[in-house]
């Protein structure tokens, strides 16, 4: 990102998924819903036959058949305060949140047959994952795996809201994968255990969601308010899914102003076209102010309206503009990164195309040599190698604007970058790993729905095998929080109108994005340009519309 305005003396795809009509519904959806009789309803496992739900109120924990929602089976709990629950397949472990201890008991005789200590004293969640228990404690901000003989921890990663307040309850494990909901966001994650990541969240049910189940097919949610047990889908219909549409109208224009005392013999602007993506669609075309020259297309098969102006006199302006009605959305990739496929499953054209060096990339360089090295290793899978990189640039680099858009090398190096600045980090450190790479630019609404943007934001997608093109930004996700960086890999929110997809050294727009213009001048000049997008809700558009007659 960079400030738009400039005065100077001389101011010398390949296409991923089709968007189809529907986009598919991800985890998350309820299945169906069994109210209870429980007043503070928390842990929750599955047992193969009946779901366990936990009971603060009257410590107990209660067997509910999970066609009826009728509890066939009550026991005492082990403490008084059970919050966390997990199966073994023959034991039922309770985690005490008031004792910080972990009971095992018999269901059948209901008696207590093992106690562990928590070196923890404020864990809540609790899970089995075939050999060993987990346990979630927000107010520590970690994850841990248990020794099931005498409670001390084997492993620790940090639990998805670590560093911001949570109340991460439920856990269970489901395909591998860590499920834990979190009453606070009012999500549920998935986490990668061996390698302790958040990989995507997805919205609770209910109000305050406590306890997770797995019964093999389907994930099962225990909200404390609603006392209500939820089904959940557990996977997504396809590699995308998008909701929270925004209906929007943007008017982006670049300007350009001469003080002459020459003449601007010849200026020529480039104004890129968006197109339908997974995260928008156009209602119509695009419509150009004057009308272009002609349409053009760069090597990246970007497209862009091409204006040409000669002889602007000192004194004069002129303007390309474009409107553009459009849905954006929320956009949410949902990978397993043992689907993605390897980077010889990546088509050739492909490959050759968006792993190439350039004039911003120097991917050569030893500090990016010695990057792609310290942060890829012996990795092979193309969704970790892009994961490594993208952390290992969050963990070497922090936002600044600073002087202007330099180099990869030089921007690492330096520690610091724009938005822009980390993705020509990103696109070297990936192509010289071997993963295809592409940035794509956009014009953003600023908070209000109402507003100007001449600041403007760019991101990269990879390539992942089996899924196509996937976002990642970088800047947007330099977090310590890891719920956070998790939501900018693979995920995108409705407030961007993507205009430009490509890799850089662009026939028409070179490294920028959105516009781009190029001018020749006779005698000395002084030019000054803006570039702006201003963005109107489409509905608020179509008001002024109806009531002015226009």
């Amino acid at each position: 990102m960079r400030t738009r305005w400039i005065v100077a003396p001389l101011l010398a795809s390949l296409v991923g998924f089709p968007v189809a009509a529907s986009a598919g519904s991800g985890p998350g959806v309820v299945a169906g819903k069994i109210p209870l009789s429980l007043e503070t309803p928390t842990g929750l496992t599955w047992d193969g036959h009946l779901l366990w739900v936990a009971d603060l109120d009257t410590a107990t924990l209660n067997g509910v058949d999970p066609k009826n929602g009728e509890i066939v089976r009550k026991l005492d709990a082990p403490g008084y305060a059970p919050m966390g629950l997990a199966w073994d397949g023959q034991r039922l472990w309770v985690l005490d949140s008031g004792d910080a201890t972990v009971y095992a008991m018999d269901p059948a005789t209901g008696l207590t047959v093992r106690a562990l200590p928590l070196d923890s004293k404020s864990a809540k969640g609790l899970a089995w994952d075939g050999k060993a228990l987990w346990t979630a404690d927000a107010r520590s901000g970690v994850i841990d795996r248990l020794d099931d003989s005498d409670g001390t921890t084997w492993k620790s990663f940090p639990s998805p809201l670590a560093g911001k307040r949570g109340d991460e309850i439920g856990m269970a494990f489901a395909g591998g994968k860590l499920m834990v909901a979190d009453r606070l966001s009012n999500r549920i994650y998935r986490m990668d255990p061996r390698e302790g990541v958040v990989l995507d969240s997805f919205a609770a049910p209910g109000p305050y969601p406590t306890g997770l189940a797995w019964d093999g097919s389907n994930l099962w949610n225990v909200d404390y308010e609603t006392r209500t047990l939820y089904r959940l889908k557990a996977s997504a219909d396809r590699p995308w899914v998008r909701s929270d549409p925004r209906h929007e109208k943007l008017v982006y224009r670049e300007s350009w102003r001469s003080f002459g005392p020459g003449v601007v013999k010849t200026l020529d602007v480039y104004l890129a076209i968006p197109r339908d993506l997974p995260s928008q669609e156009l209602i119509g075309e695009p419509v150009f102010d004057p009308k272009p020259t002609e349409i053009v297309a760069d090597r990246w098969g970007q497209k862009c309206a091409h204006f040409h102006f000669e002889d602007i006199a000192p004194q004069q302006t002129v303007t390309a503009s474009m409107r553009v009605r459009a849905d954006l959305f929320k956009v949410r990739w949902y990978i397993d990164p043992e689907k993605v496929g390897s980077l010889d499953d990546i088509p050739e054209a492909i490959r050759t195309k968006y792993t190439e060096d350039n004039t911003k990339l120097v991917f050569d360089d030893p500090v990016i040599r010695k990057a792609v090295k310290e942060a890829v290793g012996s990795e092979t899978n193309p969704y970790w190698i892009a994961r490594k990189i993208y952390r290992y640039i969050q963990d070497h680099m922090h936002y600044e604007m600073v002087g202007g858009w330099n180099i990869a090398p030089t921007v690492l190096a330096r520690g610091s970058g724009s938005c822009s600045e980390y993705t020509f980090v990103m696109l070297s450190m990936c192509h010289a790993a071997g993963l295809p790479a592409r940035y794509d630019g956009s014009v953003v609404i600023r908070g209000d729905d109402a507003s100007r943007d001449d600041v403007f934001h760019r991101w990269v997608e990879v390539y992942l095998p089996n899924y196509g093109w996937v976002p990642v930004d970088p800047s947007g996700g330099d977090s310590e929080v890891p719920a956070i960086r998790a939501a900018y890999f693979g995920g995108l929110a409705n407030r961007f109108l993507i205009t430009t997809q490509g890799a850089g050294d662009s026939e028409t727009l070179g490294w920028d994005y959105n516009s781009q213009a190029h001018w020749t001048a006779r005698g000395r000049v002084k030019l000054m340009t803006l570039k702006a997008g201003d963005w109107v809700p489409a509905t608020a558009a179509a008001a002024t519309r109806e009531s002015t007659g226009h």
